[in-house]
């Protein structure tokens, strides 16, 4: 049945995919298919001209800005196809050479041999809150961006305000300012009105994560979630839609790997050298764990908000989020006491957070959508 079995390597871009193909058995040839159109009909011909007569297709590419629409089109033609990691894809280091063509026969001889590694693929549902809870990101960062601005052309200027900023006694300040040159009243307000249109944006979009929430498979998950401390609705939705099911993970262990929270290692012999985080993974994800993590400074206790987030939830959840709040801001003393810099304090605290998260996951169960 094995000779039955052809592996397709796709190399896909916007207008076209380049095709490869490995006959079953190690030592079978790969040959070039050529290159076809990036469109649904396209695709079917294909698979109609390789898969016929009983054979079994396994088709693979990178994943890539044009997303898991041809996984999920070829899937739903009774093909397997995986989506392969690009910075776990084996790589000769003495190859200098890079073609469409030859990353295509590459994809198909290593996914005959099994060496790719395959990424979770998300269901529509949540590939649309993922999108959503990125968008409400990138206006976060709009908004950091055009408050730094509005502070250098002040900070330009001579002006202090000398108090929290940001607030409408700020607000009130700004407009009591005086410059010398008119024009500088027109920048001014053009920042403020900048500031403003990201904080609207801002708003608008939590707006949305919290509306589109109830109907998410894994919103049980994110109530779960916001039974510890630095896990309120939006930081919880936020991890959730960047790492997914996390059923997939089989220990809290393998979940650190993944977010970039383990230490780098070069080890050869006797000689043991580690370094910093590995950083690899979810980057958004990790910066939301580091983030959570710099609450954890304070005493562990049970505040109102933290109270009424807790309310529905049943007691093994509740008391894993207790026992991971009074183990980590135990941890971070020690850690702060030892002298260690705030930077890995918190680094190792969101290493071991993520490991609760993991556990409060699993005492979840999600229906299917």
């Amino acid at each position: 049945m094995a000779d039955r079995i052809t592996y397709v390597g796709l190399d896909i871009h916007k207008e076209s995919i380049v095709v490869a193909v490995a006959s079953g058995g190690l030592r079978a040839e790969v040959r070039e298919y050529g290159r076809i159109a990036n469109t649904p009909a396209a695709v079917d011909r294909l698979l109609l001209k390789l898969g016929g007569d009983g054979v079994s297709l396994r088709c693979c590419y990178e994943a890539g800005p044009c997303g898991y629409g041809i996984q999920r089109h070829v899937s739903a033609q009774g093909h397997e196809c995986v989506v392969v990691a690009p910075s776990l894809i084996p790589r000769r280091a003495g190859d200098r050479i890079k073609t469409d063509r030859r990353d295509a026969a590459s994809l198909a001889k290593l996914h005959r041999a099994g060496e790719l590694t395959a990424v979770w693929v998300p269901d529509t549902g949540h590939e649309a809150m993922r999108d959503l809870v990125r968008a409400r990101l990138d206006a976060v960062h709009s908004l950091r961006r055009a408050r730094q601005q509005l502070s250098g052309f002040l900070l330009r200027h001579g002006c202090h305000y000398g108090r929290p900023a940001w607030t409408k006694l700020h607000r009130r300040w700004l407009a009591g300012l005086k410059f010398e040159q008119p024009v500088h009243h027109i920048v001014l307000e053009d920042y403020i009105a900048a500031v403003e249109a990201a904080e609207t944006r801002r708003n608008r979009l939590t707006t949305q994560i919290e509306a589109m929430l109830p109907d998410w498979t894994l919103a049980p998950v994110v109530a779960a979630l916001q039974t510890m401390r630095g896990m309120a609705l939006v930081n919880a939705a936020t991890l959730i839609a960047e790492l997914g099911d996390l059923s997939r993970f089989t220990n809290p262990r393998q979940l650190m790997a993944y977010l970039g929270l383990v230490p780098s290692e070069h080890s050869s012999g006797v000689s043991v050298k580690r370094g910093g985080i590995t950083k690899a993974g979810n980057g958004a994800a990790r910066r939301l764990l580091i983030e959570a993590a710099w609450s954890y400074r304070f005493p562990a206790r049970i505040s109102r908000e933290l109270l009424l987030r807790q309310e529905n939830q049943p007691k093994p959840i509740r008391d894993i989020a207790w026992k991971g709040q009074v183990r980590l801001c135990a941890r971070y003393r020690k850690l702060a006491r030892a002298g260690k810099p705030a930077n890995i304090v918190t680094t190792a605290i969101a290493r071991e957070l993520a490991g609760f998260v993991w556990a409060i996951a699993r005492q979840v169960t999600v229906t299917p959508g």
